[in-house]
């Protein structure tokens, strides 16, 4: 018994901000500013997590070598995957950096990694987020 279910829902995806470049074709929309380093890092994370979980690396030492960088620095970035969901979705639509340094840096996110509880994660993400918003002001 085959049945084909459809599933309806809402999802809100924040909007990136854009601005019309006049040298581009008229109607499109060109993005200001740059993808902030921490949300490449959690990107790069989550596809280096799939290609273990999916038996296309051995393990991370495997993607360390790969990668051409140390064992520790490979197991800091792959920290990243640990974050809440919601966190992780946060970083991934961070606003783009207009200039200067990056607001958040994996340094700021490396503790929270450390704590298993979501909840615990989410207050100091919050402490994380209003540091940054200082420093982008």
């Amino acid at each position: 018994m085959n049945e084909t279910m459809l599933i309806e829902c809402q999802v809100d995806f924040p909007r990136a901000r854009t601005t019309v470049d006049a040298s581009a074709a008229p109607g499109v929309a060109t993005l200001t500013g740059r993808v902030p380093r921490i949300a490449k890092l959690l990107a790069l994370a989550i596809k280096l997590d799939r290609l273990v979980r999916d038996g296309v690396v051995e393990d991370f030492a495997d993607l360390a070598r790969l990668a051409h960088v140390t064992r520790a620095r490979m197991s800091q970035v792959m920290c990243l995957v640990h974050l809440a969901p919601d966190i992780q979705g946060e970083i991934l639509f961070w606003p783009r950096v207009q200039r200067g340094k990056d607001p958040v840096v994996l340094r700021d996110l490396l503790p929270i990694t450390r704590q298993f509880e979501w909840s615990r994660q989410r207050r100091l993400w919050n402490a994380v987020v209003e540091r940054a918003r200082g420093k982008m002001i």
